[in-house]
């Protein structure tokens, strides 16, 4: 007698869900959040920093020693301030004074000792506003010589910067060669030239290996092929090996694919070179085209707006990223009521590609995921009769090469919106 099957897993309640999300969940992360910067025009640079600190340390510096003075003359007056002589008047006396009142009959003594009290403030008092004035002027100075100076000393640092953005855009052939003293700034610099010399040896040899592997692969299939096929034209051969034939022949075309998709990704990773006027519009409308048989096969619509957007590449190229774009749209689609918008046009001094489609859900966090080579929605390196995986790869490679960038952003209703941005 046998035992009753063992009942299925249920799924824990928070995990059941009624239908699709109508939004994708946010992307996790574990970065702090940084504050909202309260004045966005002006960026704390390091040089503005340096200046302030500059400047800070000589308004400071000088607002010490302003005080010192003024203390030390104080001083000085107060110490002084006894009369070298006494004054014997026998009868009335009068004195004036531009500085002071001088009553009738008061002690002379006393009158000009209180004078010389008021003389000495009001020397203190223009003292201190005069050397006020001077600290105004020469902080004024020090901060406007601080902020040159820090600018001079930042300035391989600018240069270190603009070297780490070209790379950046995929032009590991770039070099700083920092000239000047052997100081700490060189020493980073001549570190960071090494380490791009080590990038691209090894980025170069990465690529070398996969046109080399590929090219080796290219002849043993094509003769894979070129066998099977006189196989399948044998007409005594038996269903059974026609089957078998047809089997392995679907297989060797998947694995032509793959090699001619590697050869491609391995090129477009170089920075273009030899550029020439090509136009988006014509691109996408061959793209199209192209593709056309296959969506009318699974019932997708193909409709768009090509309006002229002309930019400096490699027309091949740019017409497999158009291509692998519909491609992608047409076949990860609805099964039924599909459509596919492909419209192309220059917007903020770029020439745009932008292909929109329906199709399943698909989660924020899977989005960057789809760029990886051989990686699929919620699979990885699995087969699959509709590519091999390689099709955004080459595509966000070809933008790169272009110095451009590629965008996917879900849609809540289902699909993507892939945009592709070009420099014209």
């Amino acid at each position: 007698m046998t035992s009753p099957p063992p009942p299925a897993p249920q799924r824990p309640p928070h995990a059941r869900s009624a239908g699709p999300p109508s939004a994708a969940p946010p992307r996790p992360t574990w970065d702090p959040p940084v504050p909202p910067n309260p004045f966005p025009g002006l960026r704390p640079t390091i040089r503005i920093r340096l200046t302030l600190l500059y400047g800070g340390m000589f308004l400071i510096a000088g607002m010490v020693l302003l005080t010192i003075i003024y203390l030390l003359a104080a001083q000085a007056l107060e110490d002084g301030a006894a009369l070298p002589v006494r004054v014997v008047v026998k009868g009335p006396v009068q004195l004036t004074s531009d500085v002071c009142d001088f009553p009738y009959g008061a002690d002379v003594n006393e009158v000009v000792r209180q004078c010389l009290a008021l003389q000495r403030q009001l020397a203190l008092d223009a003292l201190l506003k005069n050397s006020l004035l001077a600290l105004l002027g020469l902080a004024v100075v020090a901060f406007a010589f601080g902020y040159v100076m820090a600018g001079r000393v930042l300035a391989p640092l600018g240069r270190i910067t603009r070297t780490a953005r070209q790379v950046a855009g995929s032009d590991l052939h770039r070099r700083i060669e920092l000239e000047g003293p052997d100081d700490e700034l060189r020493e980073l610099a001549d570190t960071f030239d090494d380490m791009l010399d080590r990038l691209d040896r090894a980025f170069t040899a990465q690529q070398r290996f996969v046109a080399n592997a590929s090219h080796e692969l290219r002849t043993p299939l094509a003769i894979n092929r070129t066998l099977l096929e006189v196989q399948l034209a044998d007409p005594d051969a038996s269903p059974e090996v026609q089957q078998l034939g047809k089997t392995l022949l679907a297989t060797n075309e998947r694995s032509e694919q793959l090699v001619e998709g590697l050869l491609l990704l391995a090129r477009s990773e170089n920075e273009i070179v030899d550029r020439k006027p090509v136009d988006l519009a014509e691109v996408a409308a061959r793209a199209v085209e192209q593709v056309r048989d296959e969506a009318a096969k699974n019932g997708v619509e193909l409709r768009g707006v090509h309006r002229p957007a002309s930019l400096q590449g490699n027309g091949v190229l740019l017409e497999r990223v158009a291509l692998n774009l519909v491609q992608n749209a047409v076949r990860y689609n609805a099964p039924e009521g599909g459509w596919v918008v492909v419209s192309t046009d220059v917007e903020h001094g770029q020439a745009v590609l932008t292909v929109e489609n329906t199709g399943p859900q698909v989660p924020a966090y899977e989005v960057d995921n789809l760029f990886e080579p051989f990686r699929r929605l919620r699979t990885e390196r699995t087969g699959s009769d509709k590519g091999v995986g390689l099709g955004l790869s080459i595509v966000r490679s070809v933008a790169r090469a272009h110095g451009g960038s590629v965008t996917a952003t879900p849609r809540a209703e289902g699909g993507l919106l892939m945009r592709v941005a070009f420099p014209v």
